[in-house]
């Protein structure tokens, strides 16, 4: 292979076929970048050695397929290429074949980055061919065998399950197959393969895992395809932590494959806790979280600060993020205030009350708490982890953005009837503010070690979810999460759907969710209860759900388990920023192939064959 040679090699007869990656015509000699997807080697070719090989060079270009025999040779002093893995040799040409020839590529796979996106998924088979691509799909290869591997060691059997399935919607819209045998009916595409795992668990099999084709037709982003790739198992018999230990173990075999040595177990929180601390339920724990300044501001202090007092207050702290201009903290401070708009939250500006003898108490008290969230803000050690000697360090948070959030007098305790709105509010303003000053802060900077990668098990999800525009409570989840058992006996399923929860749990990786799984239901009796709870009516569930509520009647054990997003996974160990990077054939954002031209219209001939026709809508 192109990348694989070595000064050991030196004076071996070989062979290299690939790709011409670069060619340098020197007269007499003309040098080719040989490339393949192991790397690149440098092959001279000399007149005086074989005219004929050197008069085909020629004729070479970027992107030719060639074969080339000839010797290893170590490179003259001075001549070595460090920034190569074979730059200390080169490959002296006897013969050269031009197996193919290549038409000018629209853009060079030696290059390292394309700007336009479009022509590179329009050119989806010469984009592949860059180096960056040919490691991410090597990466992903390497991932999904080992994760495989470790399943397997532990017992598990992998059990593939249908693409061609019945229409149960579980939130986004289904891809429909419409049968040619059966007229006017549909199969769809599965979302997951949530239904089959439980019904394998029922079958008997105990450890069931499969690396999963799932299909969703929603509105698409950087981190979403609609076809991607779930990493989805099931146990019989789990206790929760049990398939958290499963996860850590595939995980940590996963990153590996990176060099990446991984502790566990993961920090877990419950959902309510991240939501207190970081205003979301897939935190970012590479930042300090909020801290509640509730205590710190009296009743007297809000009356005097125009604060309201029945309702939380939050800071935060951006490290190193300080130290701006009055232009640029008067901008920050205009941004901030455009951020939270009309709905009552405002900006308390600590490093004013410094300057006013009767609030420096207040500013102090603040900034002491926020210290105490993170030991690099306390000067206790520093990013790696040796003792913060700094000035800064000893001064507080002078060199660190300080956030306070207030409510003003008469900001409502609600915001379309969410009780949690504020603190998602300036959990999202965290988010913002950690992005825009990315580059001061330096904790997204990538070190190639452990401490890139926050881990985080939430747990205790809310098992409903109130929908204002139909007035109705959804599963959060899907409905075949288990609620508390303590939640079911006290009657909350009815009483208060909003206070129960949900044996459900999420794995979060530096603010993106990587995967949700939950404890399944697995008697009839609290099945068909959650599907009442719901709004669904027992002929509508029988209609929908008839198959699996008849199979939870023949002996069904506990199950739970997870389903993991691999491409997702793959990303980030990757160090991509898109799906895109890490998919071999992805979709545009309008759900597009640009290289097959994808969706199409279909002959008329099949339209008739499926009994369907097109209507166009007025």
């Amino acid at each position: 292979m192109c990348g694989e040679l070595r000064i050991e090699q030196d004076g071996q007869e070989i062979v290299l076929m690939g790709w011409v990656n670069r060619r340098r015509d020197h007269g007499n000699l003309i040098f080719l970048d040989v490339r393949d997807r192991s790397g690149l080697t440098q092959v001279v070719l000399d007149k005086e050695v074989s005219g004929e090989a050197h008069a085909k060079a020629e004729a070479a270009r970027s992107e030719y397929v060639v074969a080339v025999k000839g010797k290893v040779r170590r490179r003259g002093a001075g001549l070595e290429n460090p920034n190569m893995p074979t730059g200390a040799i080169e490959v002296v040409a006897s013969e050269l074949l031009l197996l193919n020839e290549a038409k000018t590529p629209p853009f060079s796979p030696a290059d390292d980055a394309i700007a336009n996106e479009e022509v590179r998924l329009k050119y989806r088979y010469l984009d592949l061919r860059r180096t960056e691509m040919q490691h991410n799909f090597a990466l992903r290869s390497r991932v999904a065998m080992a994760i495989r591997n470790y399943l397997v060691e532990q017992g598990f059997l992998e059990i593939e399950t249908p693409f061609m399935t019945r229409s149960t919607p579980e939130g986004a819209r289904d891809y429909l197959v419409p049968s040619r045998v059966h007229a006017g009916s549909f199969y769809a595409l599965p979302q997951s393969p949530q239904i089959f795992k439980q019904i394998l668990m029922i079958s008997g099999f105990d450890k069931y895992f499969q690396i999963a084709r799932c299909f969703r037709d929603e509105d698409l982003r950087a981190d979403r395809q609609p076809e991607f790739t779930q990493i989805d198992l099931e146990m019989s018999f789990p206790q929760q932590e049990k398939v958290f230990r499963v996860v850590e173990g595939f995980l940590t075999a996963a990153f590996k494959t990176a060099s990446i040595s991984l502790t566990t177990p993961f920090v877990q929180m419950t959902y309510d806790d991240a939501i207190k601390n970081y205003g979301i339920d897939k935190p970012d724990m590479r930042l300090p979280p909020m801290v509640s300044l509730t205590d710190e501001l009296t009743a007297e202090l809000r009356e005097t600060l125009k604060i309201e007092k029945e309702l939380p207050v939050l800071g935060f702290v951006i490290p190193k993020a300080g130290g701006l201009s009055g232009t640029q903290k008067r901008g920050l401070v205009e941004e901030i205030r455009a951020t939270f708009g009309d709905c009552g939250l405002d900006f308390l500006d600590v490093a004013r009350l410094k300057t006013n003898e009767a609030f420096a108490p207040l500013a102090s008290a603040i900034e002491s708490k926020l210290k105490s969230v993170d030991p690099t803000l306390r000067g206790e050690t520093a990013k790696d982890g040796a003792p913060n000697t700094s000035a800064a360090a000893s001064a507080g948070l002078a060199d660190d953005l300080v956030i306070v959030v207030t409510p003003k007098i008469g900001t409502p305790a609600k915001w379309n009837f969410d009780p949690q709105w504020i603190y998602k509010r300036v959990g999202a303003l965290r988010l913002q503010l950690a992005a825009k000053f990315a580059d001061k802060h330096g904790r997204f900077a990538k070190t190639g070690t452990e401490a890139d990668f926050k881990f985080l098990w939430v747990t205790d999800f809310p098992m409903y979810e109130w929908d204002e525009e139909t007035k109705v409570w959804n599963a959060a989840h899907h409905p075949f999460t288990s609620p508390h058992e303590e939640d079911i006996k006290s009657g909350k399923l009815t009483s208060d759907k909003g206070a129960v929860r949900a044996l459900a749990y999420d794995i979060v990786l530096n603010g993106t969710e990587l995967g949700s799984g939950s404890i399944r239901i697995h008697r009839q009796d609290v099945q068909a209860e959650i599907f009442r709870s719901l709004g669904m009516s027992d002929a509508e569930a029988k209609e929908r759900f008839g198959f699996f509520l008849d199979a939870l009647e023949y002996g069904t054990p506990p199950h739970g388990g997870i389903a993991l997003g691999l491409d997702r996974i793959v990303m980030i160990l990757a160090g991509a920023t898109s799906l895109r990077e890490v998919i071999a054939f992805p979709k545009t954002a309008k759900a597009i192939d640009l290289m097959v031209d994808a969706p199409t219209p279909v002959s008329d001939q099949q339209m008739r064959e499926l009994h369907l026709k097109t209507v166009t809508r007025g």
